[in-house]
């Protein structure tokens, strides 16, 4: 991806290389002041040298008028470029190719400058170096003006893009879960204005996610305290009350107290932006303890080693495991594997390169439908039977955001049988 600043300095280098193609191909299509120069020049001189007959000791006397004052060498040749007169050192006559015809040209071969004058005559002269080459001098001094502007222009333009990358970085740890991330409100222009605007946005969502997380934990410690009074009061009256009611009533409170707790840390994974807490956990091992609170749950796989939260991992399984007891049937399966080096095949693009860990789990049940397989892991989707079977919808929700914290991914996917099996890819 090319930078921004790069963008920048390559069209405002584009921009000055356009200018001086088109100034100098103007100056060549138009002669240019010093060509106009030249032209009246020869004029001037025509008009002061005697006629192309009149005696060369006359002609002589005329160049050496002209030419009083020169630091230079200065040479007159007739049509034919013969040598007519000289003051100076003599000059060669000019080439060939530019003999024939009449009219005023100017040229320049080598560090000669060469004028024909319109009778025919040619007028040499080699001039100071203060004097030769007007052209390539003009064009040099177009040519560094150029290059100063570029290196001028570049700290002007990389400073404005630095801030731009700052605000980038700015953006990105906000997006990424830190609440506190602030930039630098640096000038008066734009950017800065920009700049200002992030800070204050970011300082009204962090207030907002902060007072959403107050609210979540208040109303937690204001529901779980009639919850504690209820199973308080079942507790008192064992004997006198209902068993069948009882039950019913011990269930609904084990119910309520699940979903307060699934929707804190549902809140906690959303909010929290920080690292997790990482040390090493063996993931049969942790399955095979999660494996065992639960009844016709069947283990298998090999060990697996990777860096983690061991608490949202155990906690990942056991949703996995209660989604299929209360809406799958025994038994349930549970393998735990690696795969190899290479790209996954469920990761959008296939990315994430690199060694996994697989947990994979199915049950004796139907399963999901084809049309359903991402629709299970929104938060509060409840299938047609979750209502006789229990659950508040964002068990597997808190699978994938857990699993995505980790830098893995989560899904569901058809088994040759036909049955559904949820799958969890984890990098090692």
């Amino acid at each position: 991806m090319l930078r921004l600043y790069i963008r920048f300095y390559l069209a405002l280098l584009a921009s000055l290389l356009l200018l001086v193609i088109a100034t100098v191909t103007l100056l060549h299509f138009t002669g240019g002041n010093m060509e106009q120069a030249g032209t009246t020049f020869a004029r001037i001189v025509q008009n002061i040298l005697p006629p192309p007959d009149a005696p060369a000791e006359e002609q002589q006397r005329a160049l050496a008028r002209i030419s009083s004052g020169l630091d230079g060498t200065v040479a007159l040749f007739d049509r034919n470029g013969v040598l007519v007169a000289s003051v100076g050192r003599n000059l060669p006559p000019p080439p060939a190719a530019h003999r024939p015809g009449l009219g005023i040209v100017t040229f320049e071969h080598g560090t000669l400058t060469y004028v024909r004058l319109a009778d025919g005559r040619w007028l040499a002269a080699r001039l100071p170096s203060a004097f030769t080459h007007a052209r390539l001098v003009f064009h040099l001094v177009l040519l560094l003006l150029a290059v100063a502007i570029g290196l001028a222009a570049y700290p002007i333009v990389r400073q404005i893009s630095k801030r731009l990358e700052r605000l980038q970085r700015g953006v990105e740890s906000l997006g990424a879960g830190d609440l506190t991330a602030r930039v630098a409100v640096e000038g008066r222009d734009e950017v800065a204005r920009l700049a200002a605007s992030f800070n204050r946005a970011a300082a009204q969502i962090e207030k907002l996610m902060q007072g959403h997380k107050s609210l979540l934990a208040n109303a937690s410690h204001e529901l779980r305290t009639p919850l504690a009074r209820i199973r308080l009061a079942l507790e008192l009256m064992k004997d006198t009350a209902d068993p069948r009611l009882k039950k019913g009533l011990e269930q609904d409170i084990a119910e309520l107290d699940w979903l307060v707790d699934e929707i804190l840390l549902a809140s906690r994974l959303d909010i929290v932006g920080g690292k997790l807490a990482s040390e090493e956990v063996d993931l049969l091992a942790l399955a095979a303890e999660e494996c065992a609170r639960y009844e016709q749950v069947q283990l298998e796989g090999t060990v697996v080693l990777l860096a983690g939260d061991p608490r949202l991992l155990r906690r990942l399984l056991r949703n996995l495991l209660e989604n299929a007891r209360r809406h799958g049937a025994p038994p349930t399966q549970v393998r735990i594997g690696r795969t190899a080096m290479g790209p996954s095949p469920r990761a959008p693009g296939n990315a994430g390169p690199g060694p996994r860990a697989v947990i994979r789990v199915w049950d004796a049940g139907p399963g999901v439908p084809a049309e359903d397989f991402e629709r299970v892991f929104q938060p509060f989707y409840r299938g047609h039977d979750a209502h006789d079977r229990g659950g508040a919808g964002l068990g597997l929700t808190l699978v994938r955001e857990i699993a995505r914290r980790h830098g893995g991914i989560a899904g569901c996917e058809r088994m040759d049988d036909g049955r559904s099996c949820f799958v969890v890819e984890l990098p090692t």
